[in-house]
Order: structure tokens, then C-alpha cells, then sequence
């Protein structure tokens, strides 16, 4: 059983109210229990939302909203549920600012990527949960 960001299942949670389906990832639903997560929604975040990107410590949109708390919360959540089901491993989605795996935008907006973890990645690894991107699979 994994944890897996959902928009990567096909599930349309992302900030621009799509999904990104990865065809290695719906195979691994034939031999896996793979439970959907979207950290942004779970911290409260609507869909479609703003876009955002990591800078200085804060997570902060495109219109310059700083959203950190939100993406804080969401990522709680997220480890709650690897609590409740005794989950070791999750597969997050590459770049994200919730879910990025050793790169995240810079975020100046401009697709700059930079080495470091989203905020959800950041706290499951924190708390001993292997991470895995979706082009790692």
C-alpha cells in the first residue's frame, strides 16, 4: 500500500484543474493498493486554484498570497492518513510545491527548477516515509 499524489491517477486536483495520468503508475494499480492524495486540497486549497511556488521558507502564489499555512495543513493530513494506514512509501508528484522530490520551482515563476522538496515530501520524509516521483517509477 502506498500513498500516491492523485492527480497523478487522473484525478483532476491540480492548481490548473487538470491532471497529469502517468501510464507507469495506472499499471502499478494492477499489483498495488495505491491511496489518492492531493495535499493542497486537503489543506484546503480550492481547484482550480492560483499557482505557487516555494521562496524563502513560504509557499507563495502567483498574485503574491503567502498560502504556506494552507500547504502546512495539507501535508499534515497527508502524514495522518501514512499513520492510520501504516503506510512507508508514497510516490509524489515531480516540481510541486507540496509534492516535489529533490526539485521544486524557484520560485520566481518562470520554470526555474532548483533542487529541494515540496512541503509534504519534506515532513513525510521527516517522519521516515520513503519518497518517490513519478519519474523514478
Amino acid at each position: 500500500m502506498k500513498l500516491i499524489s492523485a492527480c497523478l491517477l487522473g484525478v483532476k486536483c491540480r492548481y490548473d484543474g487538470e491532471c497529469k495520468p502517468n501510464e507507469k503508475i495506472l499499471e502499478l494499480l494492477k499489483e498495488d493498493v495505491l491511496i489518492p492524495v492531493c495535499p493542497e486540497q486537503l489543506g484546503g486549497l480550492p481547484t482550480p486554484r492560483i499557482a505557487s511556488e516555494q521562496k524563502g521558507g513560504k509557499v507563495i502564489s502567483r498574485s503574491g498570497y503567502d498560502v504556506t499555512e494552507y500547504f502546512i495543513r495539507g501535508a499534515e493530513e497527508v502524514l495522518r492518513l501514512t499513520k492510520l494506514y501504516g503506510i512507508k512509501e508514497a510516490i509524489l508528484k515531480q516540481r510541486s510545491p507540496s509534492c516535489g522530490s529533490g526539485q521544486i520551482y524557484d520560485g520566481t515563476f518562470s520554470r526555474t527548477i532548483i533542487k529541494g522538496d515540496g512541503i509534504t515530501t519534506a515532513m513525510l520524509r521527516r517522519n521516515g516515509i520513503k519518497i518517490t516521483n513519478e519519474e523514478e517509477i
